[in-house]
């Protein structure tokens, strides 16, 4: 076969094959040939520097050198099995050493499945039906995932709205919507509905950090009502501190999903808990009317393990998580000082291993205040920013232990450009 040169051919073929000519994640208008370090090249040739890293699991970079070795490694050794194996085992004894809540993990293919399987794992244990979720959360593709995760129309809390269609009108009647950073909501819907199996919620909801005092006032909660707290921790496991959410905010759930860094670019996640909750994985313990089903063809395969527990090793290193906050921040002032000088109001959002900006003056605490007042400023800010070479998502910018020095004043140029052309706008 020809070997197209072109990007613009490559996307012409992918229109014919691919719905909306595209994955269904990322802007299909860039087809990437392939990445080393902090870098990503597309099929023209062109260099970025990716603060994209798949959304979120490169966080050592592209083809880490001590990665690769131990893929290598395993490759000849076997690729998947679909039964138990020594580095599967490894990799969930690592999560257990590593996350508060996990006395023990179910390996899954991804975080979405996970997700999936942690509200299925709640109602299983509490023999009730209904999820408090808050609106904006993003928890995969299931459906009560895809209750109010962006809805166009706002509605009266708790009415849930599905995002997607083929959705049955029964999954919205078993969901109740909250607002993020509100407890009285909560403690309201609490005390209304006595059918609770869990809250799930989102550590860092997207980018929007939760106020002081709100985890814990969701762990008191759903103690004193008897419903599972549960954190996906797709995102924030393993990159807020080694210990995720848990760790960097001192509250532990009843169950967390976790997934990205734990596979180490490949894909793997995972749900974990206490032994007497998992036990529902478990038919010989929980029985046939309370075991809950779980496979997968490729959950818990070694190539996948491997390259997870070294990425785990090397963040295990001292002084791995000061630096990559130390980038975070980095990144944050560079651009949080062009836009200020610039006389240009925004709010940074998140975290700083994890954030973006929003153009407003006000302060973005849920789904409804974190809002670009002037939404065309976010369009052209992020189309500069990529004309001169930096990739990142519109609404999130993950920062990397791949950035160096250079990489930071190159974007530190393509920023100065972006403020330029808001100004010039």
């Amino acid at each position: 076969m020809q070997k197209l040169t072109s990007q613009a051919e490559w996307i012409a073929r992918a229109q014919e094959v691919l719905p909306a000519g595209g994955f269904g994640n990322f802007d299909p208008g860039i087809i990437i040939s392939h990445g080393k370090g902090s870098r990503v090249w597309d099929e023209d040739g062109n260099e970025y520097i990716d603060y994209l890293i798949g959304s979120g699991p490169m966080l050592l970079g592209h083809g880490h050198p001590e990665v690769m070795e131990a893929v290598l490694e395993q490759l000849p050794k076997g690729m998947t099995f679909f039964a138990n194996n020594t580095k599967g085992i490894e990799l969930a004894e690592a999560i257990v050493d590593a996350v508060p809540c996990c006395e023990q993990v179910r390996f899954v293919t991804s975080g979405g499945e996970a997700d999936m399987y942690a509200i299925r794992l709640a109602r299983a244990y509490t023999g009730r039906d209904k999820i408090i979720k808050f609106e904006g959360g993003y928890h995969g593709m299931s459906a009560e995932a895809q209750m109010s995760l962006a809805p166009e129309r706002q509605v009266n809390f708790p009415l849930a709205v599905p995002d997607s269609a083929g959705i049955p009108r029964a999954v919205a009647d078993q969901m109740l919507i909250a607002p993020f950073n509100d407890l009285a909501a909560v403690e309201a819907l609490l005390g209304e509905h006595h059918d609770i199996a869990a809250i799930i919620v989102e550590p860092l909801q997207r980018i929007i950090p939760a106020i002081p005092g709100y985890l814990q006032g969701l762990r008191e909660l759903c103690d004193k009502h008897y419903v599972l707290l549960v954190f996906d921790e797709i995102v924030t496991g393993f990159r807020l501190a080694y210990g995720g959410a848990q760790e960097r905010y001192g509250v532990t759930p009843d169950i967390c999903t976790l997934g990205k860094i734990i596979g180490g670019g490949f894909p793997l996640a995972a749900v974990g808990a206490s032994a007497e909750i998992m036990q529902h994985f478990d038919k010989k313990l929980a029985g046939a009317g309370n075991w809950l089903m779980q496979l997968g063809t490729l959950s818990g395969n070694p190539v996948a393990a491997v390259a997870g527990l070294k990425t785990m090793e090397i963040l295990r290193c001292e002084g791995t998580y000061e630096r990559l906050r130390k980038i975070g921040r980095s990144l944050q002032d560079i651009q949080s000082d062009a836009l200020t000088n610039a006389g240009i109001p925004h709010q940074i959002c998140g975290d700083e291993t994890l954030f973006d900006i929003y153009f407003t003056a006000n302060k973005c605490r849920d789904f409804r205040s974190a809002k670009h007042d002037r939404p065309e400023q976010n369009v052209r800010y992020n189309e500069t920013m990529r004309d001169h070479g930096i990739l990142k998502s519109p609404a999130k910018l993950y920062s990397s232990l791949a950035i160096t020095s250079a990489d930071l004043e190159r974007t530190k140029a393509a920023v100065n450009q972006a403020v330029t052309s808001i100004l010039g706008g």
